[in-house]
């Protein structure tokens, strides 16, 4: 578009002219809002986006993504669902981004900046009151197929915790395909996998913060169970993942329960550009719907999430056009969605086994479930709130 149109536009979104925008005062509360959870130092984003210095190097690889709506990612189809975590840009601040930059990205007074976030330094969940770790550092071999490794840490609770914020934190994010972090019960024994889920880190992943009266429960004298997917990258590594846990400071009105729809039994044949899968999973019990998180692997082509409800009605909850398989964050409702007892969540994904999906592993090969990005899964996560009031 032409620098007048956009200098037209932007008089709509706000009373100043593009020449008269300035980082400190116009730029840096747009990053601090949506960027800088992860352009910061120890966090995903390859660059930091906190200072002038910083970002000015940047300014022209900004205006191509924003454009393009590449960055902030964001997957979601704005048609079905609103979502509190949503990173999307609305369209008056990539044009001010856009003018600013075609302006000459001015820095302005460092005066007129925003009061910082106060984002603490090495999570993005509020400082934790309990961190776990992996008992030991574990070695990644620089190749090799490697299974699934399995750690146990004891809480030592001597109560039943509530936990209303939780963050799992590789310490060498290049070798880990996946972690998840479950608790077992005194009571539940046991096989040593066994476990409720609590949180879990994959590539682009969301930390779990929860509404306030939103909680999920560790038991008192639990274990927390580490499952560890490795994926060897041509360079040895050492990993301690951990998790840190923020508590409830009261008894919650609800417990917040993973639950997903999976589907072990596909088979994507060679070739395919638009596979389908499905899948779904019947609630036992009246429930509200709060969050959402579909999972493939490097075929994942498109994933829908749909609530059927007992007298027939569909609705579609959330649609994934572009499934990318470095970015799969947790999708949480604006508002929940309530679903009687015997509603179905189904999932419907597709797969692109084609030349044409350029991370493809192997376009001749049929692929089946498996553990490992080159094979494929087909799962819909999703959370729900069961009311604990009398």
């Amino acid at each position: 578009m032409p620098a007048l149109g956009w200098m037209l536009l932007l008089a709509a979104a706000t009373d100043r002219p593009a020449g008269e925008l300035t980082f400190y005062r116009d730029i840096l509360p747009i990053l601090a809002e949506r960027c800088q959870g992860c352009h910061r130092a120890g966090e995903i984003g390859p660059m930091p986006l906190v200072t002038y210095q910083e970002v000015r190097p940047w300014v022209r690889a900004i205006r191509e993504s924003v454009l393009l709506k590449r960055m902030p990612p964001w997957h979601a189809d704005p048609g079905y669902g609103e979502f509190r975590n949503d990173l999307s840009l609305p369209e008056a601040q990539i044009r001010k981004l856009v003018a600013w930059v075609d302006a000459g990205a001015a820095a302005g007074r460092p005066a007129d900046a925003p009061e910082p976030r106060g984002l603490v330094s090495g999570w993005r969940i509020a400082k934790p009151d309990v961190v776990f770790e992996l008992p030991e550092p574990v070695s990644i071999p620089a190749s090799g197929l490697l299974d699934y490794q399995y750690y146990s840490a004891p809480t030592g609770f001597t109560e039943d915790r509530w936990v209303e914020m939780a963050e799992v934190r590789p310490s060498a994010r290049s070798v880990v395909h996946h972690a998840i972090v479950t608790v077992r019960a005194p009571e539940e024994g046991g096989w040593y996998r066994s476990g409720r889920y609590l949180a879990g880190y994959a590539p682009g992943m969301s930390p779990q913060i929860w509404k306030p009266g939103q909680a999920r429960l560790v038991p008192a004298g639990s274990h927390l169970v580490f499952q560890m997917h490795y994926t060897a990258n041509g360079k040895p590594a050492v990993d301690r993942t951990k998790v840190g846990l923020v508590f409830a400071r009261r008894p919650p009105q609800t417990q917040i329960v993973a639950m997903r729809a999976s589907n072990h039994w596909f088979s994507i044949p060679a070739g395919a550009a638009a596979h389908r899968v499905e899948a779904s999973t019947t609630l036992p019990e009246p429930a509200s719907l709060v969050a959402m998180r579909p999972h493939m692997h490097l075929r994942g082509k498109s994933f829908e999430f749909r609530a059927v409800y007992p007298s027939g009605e569909t609705r579609i909850l959330l649609r994934v056009p572009r499934y990318d398989f470095n970015w799969q964050p947790y999708y949480y409702l604006k508002e929940p969605v309530s679903l009687p007892r015997g509603a179905r969540i189904e999932c419907t994904a597709y797969y692109d086994n084609s030349a044409n999906n350029p991370r493809n592993p192997d376009t001749a090969a049929a692929v089946h479930w498996g553990e490992q990005s080159w094979e494929e899964m087909m799962i819909g996560w999703f959370d729900v709130a069961l009311d604990r009031r009398p």
